[in-house]
C-alpha cells in the first residue's frame, strides 16, 4: 500500500541515538555515535537492504559511515542483508558463537512446535508471513566468519552496548543494552508482535520458532535486571516504562 510506512521501512528516532527502521514486520535498528560511525543491529530481511539505504541517506549517513553489525541471533528473518553487509561493506558481523551454525545455515533452527499449523490457527499472523516472504524469507544466504559476542562483554562498536545473553528463543540469543541511552534491544528475548500468531503486547515468541519457551522465560530475568526503561524489541513497536512490567505481562501471556 503506497501510504504503508512500515513495509517502506521508515526510520525513526526511538532514543539518543538509536534510530528503528521496520521492514516486513521486523526491526533494525542504527545506533550513531559522536563520531558519525553506525551500529547496525539486526539486519532484516534480503528485501531490506535497499531499505537500509535509504534510511542512512535519511539520516545524513552513508553506507561507509556502517562500522559494525550486531546480530541478537541468527534466524533468518534476522540475518538476511547480514552477508551483503560483509561483503559490501566490509564490516564486521557480531554474535554469540551458540548460533554460528543457525547463521551459516538460516533454516536449520531448533523450534518446538509445527510451525505450519500456526497460519491455520492465528489468521491474524498470515499478513505478517506473507511480507516477510515477500521481502525475501526464503533466500536467505548464510552467514560465516562472524564474530563472538561475549556476554557481558562490552563490545568496541558504536554506542559500546554490553551483551545480555537470554538463551532460549536461539541457544545463543542476546539482548543489548545500552545504559548511557537507557536502551535495551532485546531482538527476539522480548518482542510486542509475535510475527507467528499476530498477537500483540510484551510476550516471548511463539514455539513456531522458539528452541525452549521455559528457558526462555527464565532469561527474562535478565532482562529485568538491567533496569531499563527503553526496550526496543525485534518485532513490534518499542516499550515505553520499566522493564520489569513488561518481563510481568510476558510471563503472563507464557509459552505459546
Amino acid at each position: 500500500m503506497p501510504g504503508d510506512t512500515r513495509r517502506r521501512g521508515a526510520v525513526t528516532e526511538v532514543a539518543d541515538g538509536v534510530h528503528r527502521i521496520e521492514h516486513a514486520s521486523v526491526n533494525v535498528y542504527l545506533v550513531t555515535d559522536a563520531e558519525g560511525r553506525v551500529l547496525m543491529v539486526d539486519t532484516g530481511l534480503p528485501g531490506t537492504w535497499d531499505v537500509l539505504g535509504r534510511a542512512l541517506r535519511r539520516l545524513g549517513r552513508r553506507p561507509s559511515d556502517v562500522a559494525a553489525v550486531v546480530l541478537t541471533h541468527a534466524h533468518f528473518d534476522h540475518t538476511g542483508s547480514a552477508s551483503r553487509a560483509q561483503s559490501v561493506l566490509g564490516v564486521p558481523v557480531w554474535l554469540h558463537r551458540e548460533d554460528f551454525p543457525v547463521a551459516a545455515h538460516p533454516y536449520r533452527y531448533a523450534h518446538e512446535n509445527v510451525r505450519a499449523l500456526y497460519p491455520l490457527r492465528h489468521p491474524a499472523a498470515v499478513p505478517i508471513l506473507a511480507s516477510m516472504v515477500a521481502a525475501g524469507a526464503l533466500r536467505v544466504p548464510g552467514v560465516r566468519g562472524a564474530r563472538h559476542a561475549e556476554p557481558g562483554s562490552v563490545l568496541p562498536v558504536p554506542g559500546a552496548p554490553r551483551v545480555v545473553f537470554t538463551p532460549g528463543h536461539t541457544a545463543g540469543h542476546c539482548a543489548l543494552h545500552l545504559p548511557d541511552r537507557d536502551v535495551l534491544i532485546t531482538g527476539d528475548a522480548l518482542v510486542t508482535l509475535d510475527p507467528y500468531t499476530g498477537r500483540r503486547g510484551p510476550q516471548v515468541v511463539a514455539g513456531a520458532a522458539t528452541a525452549d519457551s521455559a528457558e526462555a522465560l527464565r532469561s527474562l530475568d535478565r532482562l529485568a535486571e538491567t533496569g531499563a526503561t527503553t526496550l526496543l524489541p525485534g518485532h513490534g513497536e518499542p516499550w515505553s516504562g520499566p522493564v520489569a512490567d513488561a518481563v510481568a505481562q510476558a510471563r503472563e501471556v507464557g509459552a505459546h
